[in-house]
């Protein structure tokens, strides 16, 4: 797992905002993705929550010059071999069943899995996860949460999901057990559908410059 555990890492360091992008039409992922990689955010999480995701991930990482196209929202073992097929340097779930952790043992692709309590956290810990999504952060219990379990969960590294924005972004980065935070504020749906990708790389450049 430690291989899996650095490549995961080096995509997460990349910056502290990966951009989670529900992708309606596909003729949008191209320029999208460009925008968020001018603005400096190259890991590039596309869920899949729309029949367009597999053919975005797909020209994201066939035609975006430095993008690290991944997956998000993989629910099943269907989803993660749909989804490294179609080109995902990372795969990213809202939490964790068996058959998933047993579908990607395999696989060079690393898996940032969900964790909303301290048992899921433990229990991922027993199978060598020492990255983990936190999700739904602000719903599961925010920043003050997440901090709470850096001590008894202490090696343990988050990128917490859900309900995090610009203004309490920092919040979460500011976390010794935090190592970026995961956002869909960086490329709002009416900003896409304008073709607005210089206002979108300008989110960008924000959320590249938040520290912790």
């Amino acid at each position: 797992m430690t291989a899996k555990t650095d490549k995961l890492l080096a995509v997460l360091k990349l910056q502290p905002v990966v951009p989670v992008l529900i992708i309606d039409d596909v003729e949008t992922a191209v320029p999208l993705a460009r925008a968020l990689v001018a603005g400096g955010l190259k890991a590039i999480e596309i869920t899949m929550r729309t029949p367009a995701a597999l053919e975005a991930i797909s020209r994201v990482a066939a035609e975006v010059e430095g993008a690290v196209a991944g997956a998000g929202t993989i629910l099943n073992p269907a989803h993660f071999e749909a989804a490294i097929k179609a080109g995902s340097q990372f795969i990213v779930s809202p939490g964790t069943t068996p058959e998933l952790i047993a579908a990607v043992a395999g696989s060079d692709v690393p898996l940032l899995p969900g964790a909303a309590t301290a048992s899921e956290v433990m229990t991922l810990r027993e199978k060598g996860y020492e990255v983990l999504k936190f999700f739904p952060a602000e719903q599961a219990g925010g920043a003050a949460y997440l901090k709470s379990l850096s001590s008894p969960l202490a090696g343990t590294l988050f990128c917490p999901t859900g309900g995090i924005s610009l203004k309490n972004a920092r919040d979460y980065l500011s976390l010794p057990n935090v190592v970026c935070v995961g956002g869909s504020w960086v490329a709002p749906k009416e900003l896409v559908a304008a073709g607005d990708w210089a206002g979108i790389t300008k989110l960008a450049v924000e959320a590249c410059a938040l520290k912790g």
